[in-house]
């Protein structure tokens, strides 16, 4: 089992409603840490980051909070990529998912001195793939999948040294239902691989994360970003943007298990969590539950068919 270290990062700066940046102690409350050193892992909680309060103020000329966006994904990214570079698993507790810019610009940076590929599979309910000219609110978190690909201020865009931090062939959308007029036609324009609801609808999860993980090897570093609107509200409630019509709760375990399946996973976001909009911490406890598979946890001792 691999070295893993939790990194806390308390800021809802590039979302919608305030509240996310309470997730990453409701995560260590719901025993995070615990299961992962239930599995062997040698689990290191290296505190939370601190960085710019939240000012709650509006966008400007496309951007809410850019200043302390960039912040904070600046100390995201140094963490990130520290704990890469001394061989260990960072797994990001957020926090909105405008954080997922420091981090997999840290991912990108590091896969790059190693010698492997990335592979990205993001799941969320939405497509994070506006740009201050597409975007009808200027919330950041609506804009880090663009940012990561290149389109976006250069202070966001640049953090791993090179642009783009990754290409949109490298990054696999799961679970999107709710996706802005301008981010359709930009997402079609750019060749982003998504497997939208309607997709898994017609044929499966399964069959979906076959191709979203088709290519995967020995020499593939795998990142999971994991926004917990992702799942339904009715199991995650949570979440500052649920949209309804999300995967179930064993959908969402066989992603997890799936990607346990490649043994190729070198980092992880978890992000979006809003415990002020929870009920008894029940969308930290399913959290919680979903790493527990991603990092192992199965009904039976399994082998290839």
């Amino acid at each position: 089992m691999t070295d893993i270290s939790l990194i806390g990062v308390p800021t809802d700066i590039g979302a919608s409603r305030i509240g996310c940046r309470l997730g990453p102690q409701a995560l260590r409350v719901a025993g995070l840490g615990k299961a992962l050193t239930a599995f062997g892992a040698d689990v290191i909680d290296v505190g939370d980051l601190t960085g710019p309060d939240n000012p709650e103020l509006p966008p400007v000329a496309g951007y809410r909070h850019l200043e302390q966006v960039i912040a904070w994904n600046q100390l995201v990214f140094d963490s990130v990529y520290g704990e890469l570079s001394h061989g260990r698993l960072p797994i990001m507790l957020g926090g909105d998912h405008s954080l997922a810019i420091g981090s997999i610009s840290a991912v990108a940076k590091h896969c790059r001195e190693v010698g492997k590929k990335l592979r990205v599979i993001w799941v969320d309910a939405h497509a994070d793939f506006n740009t201050a000219e597409l975007t009808p609110s200027g919330n950041i978190h609506g804009m880090p999948v663009a940012c990561l690909a290149g389109f976006g201020p250069d202070e966001l865009t640049g953090f791993a040294g090179f642009i783009p931090a990754m290409p949109a062939s490298e990054i696999r959308q799961v679970g999107l239902r709710s996706v802005d007029t301008g981010e359709k036609r930009f997402l079609l324009e750019k060749g982003v691989e998504v497997f939208d609801m309607r997709f898994l609808d017609e044929v499966g999860m399964r069959r979906a994360m076959v191709r979203a993980l088709a290519g995967v090897d020995d020499n593939t570093h795998l990142h999971l970003s994991l926004d917990l609107d992702f799942i339904d509200p009715a199991i995650a409630p949570g979440v500052g943007t649920p949209v309804i019509g999300g995967p179930t709760y064993r959908e969402a375990q066989l992603v997890m298990e799936m990607i346990a399946d490649t043994g190729r996973l070198g980092s992880v976001d978890l992000v979006e969590l809003n415990p002020a909009l929870d009920l008894r911490n029940a969308t930290a406890e399913l959290c919680v539950d979903l790493v527990e598979s991603l990092f192992g946890k199965s009904t039976l001792l399994r082998y290839d068919r």
